[in-house]
């Protein structure tokens, strides 16, 4: 049986350059964003460039854990269990805490958290039955380390990577493999409109090399984390 690498927000960034890496080595691919059109875009671009590879999409909000559920069920109904689970989906809103507007923290924890805790309970259970499986966790080095209007958004970083270590001490046991993956500022969607040259940016093709060498570890040595930043520092 195949491959498969189930990629949360895989139309752009990151997401979209791990899907690409990936299929390129073979892999099937389940994905889903909240754009139906991106989506459509993606699966002709990354199945015309690897025919022997499909590509699963589906529309889908993964803030809501309704619609985290729903997409947890379409890729069950592939039939193939993931061996890869990337928890990519995020937002940014820039801010502080004192001053951001309400509800922005709500806003990025169901996103960057609540999406991952609930995407990976629904679809663990799979991976641990086969006994393998490796699950990357999309942080940031806002997970690491506070930084001016970082606000909520560091909040919800610093709680995901710790969701990271106690999912990486809960399932090394069960032969899974766990990896919280921080890159620093790459040249995303998150970026435009921003006045800084592109090569003060890392390439989102790097942060999915790392994430593939990673994987390729042999089985009995796991990356716990990679933390990548641009050359010339933190922006």
């Amino acid at each position: 049986m195949k491959n498969m690498i189930v990629v949360s927000g895989g139309t752009k960034g990151i997401g979209r350059a791990i899907i690409q890496k990936f299929c390129g080595n073979g892999f099937d691919v389940a994905t889903c964003s909240r754009n139906k059109e991106d989506l459509e875009k993606l699966k002709i671009e990354v199945e015309s460039g690897n025919p022997e590879v499909t590509v699963h999409v589906m529309q889908a909000d993964l803030s809501d854990k309704a619609q985290v559920k729903s997409f947890a069920g379409f890729v069950k109904e592939t039939g193939i269990t993931p061996a890869v689970l990337v928890n990519n989906t995020g937002v940014f809103l820039p801010g502080t805490i004192l001053e951001e507007e309400e509800g922005a923290l709500e806003k990025m924890v169901e996103t960057n958290l609540y999406s991952a805790y609930h995407l990976t309970r629904q679809l663990v259970d799979d991976m641990i039955a086969a006994k393998r499986g490796h699950i990357f966790n999309m942080c940031s080095t806002a997970s690491i380390m506070a930084y001016p209007n970082g606000g909520s958004y560091c909040i919800s970083k610093f709680a995901l990577l710790g969701m990271t270590k106690v999912l990486r001490e809960e399932l090394k046991e069960k032969g899974l493999k766990v990896t919280a993956v921080m890159p620093g500022a790459t040249l995303t969607a998150s970026w435009e409109g921003v006045d800084l040259p592109e090569e003060r940016f890392m390439r989102s093709e790097d942060v999915a090399d790392a994430v593939w060498s990673a994987y390729k570890m042999g089985d009995r040595s796991v990356v716990e984390e990679i933390l990548i930043r641009p050359q010339l520092g933190d922006l």
